[in-house]
């Protein structure tokens, strides 16, 4: 008995120094906090972030040339890689995506993400996806087992010329994208492909939110620094400038009620962005997030962080339960974590 008793304390002590040596190892040091602001780290480069609902799981988009999505949890450090993955779930469906059948593991650079949400927690995941193609990656999300998981299901492949960012869903089974690249927005229908959305001619276009109802797009202004409002399946389309909020506007996510979190950056010259993501020289660099009343067009700033070797270059924001999760590119390995407004 006291053998037992001596091999137990053993074996005690060495899971304690194992736990003591973890605490103490880097991975763990750049976990703690910076004052108020607490982080999720692991994912690099967490340009986007949806929860899944009736969740407290956070879907997160690695905006890297060999990105993934994976899967973060509040209050758990552990980040837990979905796609691309050896074992990565693959069942086409041919119906709505007969003219993409095959999954492409490599050169996957995913960018925005939306949900189609189902009752029966069977949802639906668009990603924009660059690299091998440029074309919006569809997923199912199935939420039935302990840990979410997805399914490949198919893919649309972009017009030429278009380079996609943010996606969303809209009601029935499209979905509508914003292109930088052209300036404008675009629509796919699963009955008629492609098309340009009236109004949004020369918008500037970076991340993008829509209605319940389908009436109207909510749109990130990058270079203008502004939401804007434009509507959908009006004659003549209605535009106008939300609100100014003073930073280039990166991404643009629902609150919980009804308004707008509208997450950004600034910097003290037009190439420096590009300078942080090519990972030259990030100084000088700010993320911001502001939360825009759609009614009025009034909005607070809520969070201004400068660039270090944490938050880089701020993208997104997200509220999960009381807490609001802000993530970033340019190699960022953290997600912030703050109290919600």
């Amino acid at each position: 008995m006291r053998k037992n008793n001596k091999q137990l304390r053993i074996t005690l002590a060495a899971i304690l120094a194992g736990i003591l040596m973890l605490l103490g190892s880097p991975g763990f040091a750049q976990c703690e906090s910076d004052g108020d602001i607490d982080f999720i780290c692991g994912p690099v480069s967490p340009e986007d972030l949806v929860q899944i609902p009736y969740s407290d799981w956070v879907l997160v988009s690695s905006w890297e040339n060999d990105g993934y999505l994976s899967l973060a949890r509040a209050g758990n450090p552990q980040v837990v890689r979905l796609f691309p993955t050896s074992n990565a779930q693959s069942r086409h469906d041919a119906r709505r995506f007969s003219q993409c059948a095959e999954m492409l593991l490599d050169e996957f650079r995913p960018h925005g993400m939306t949900l189609r949400n189902s009752p029966d927690g069977n949802h639906t995941l668009y990603v924009v996806r660059h690299g091998a193609r440029e074309a919006i990656e569809v997923f199912e999300v199935n939420t039935q087992s302990t840990q979410p998981s997805l399914t490949w299901i198919g893919c649309v492949v972009a017009p030429e010329g278009v380079n996609m960012n943010s996606v969303v869903a809209l009601p029935g089974e499209g979905f509508g994208v914003t292109s930088p690249a052209t300036r404008d927005l675009w629509e796919w229908q699963l009955a008629s492909g492609w098309s340009k959305v009236p109004g949004s001619e020369d918008i500037g276009p970076n991340g993008l939110e829509i209605t319940a109802d389908g009436d109207w797009y909510y749109v990130a202004g990058y270079a203008a620094q502004s939401v804007i409002r434009l509507s959908r399946g009006l004659t003549p389309p209605a535009k106008e400038i939300l609100a100014n909020v003073g930073f280039n506007v990166d991404n643009i996510h629902w609150s919980p009620d009804g308004h707008i979190f509208a997450a950004g950056h600034n910097a003290p010259s037009g190439g420096r962005i590009g300078e942080c993501i090519r990972r030259i020289n990030c100084e000088g660099i700010t993320s911001h997030v502001a939360k825009v009343n759609i009614g009025t067009g009034d909005w607070t700033e809520i969070f201004t962080y400068p660039s270090n070797e944490y938050l880089r270059v701020g993208t997104v924001a997200i509220q999960v339960g009381d807490e609001l999760w802000v993530g970033s590119v340019a190699g960022s390995s953290r997600i912030a974590v703050i109290d919600a407004p």
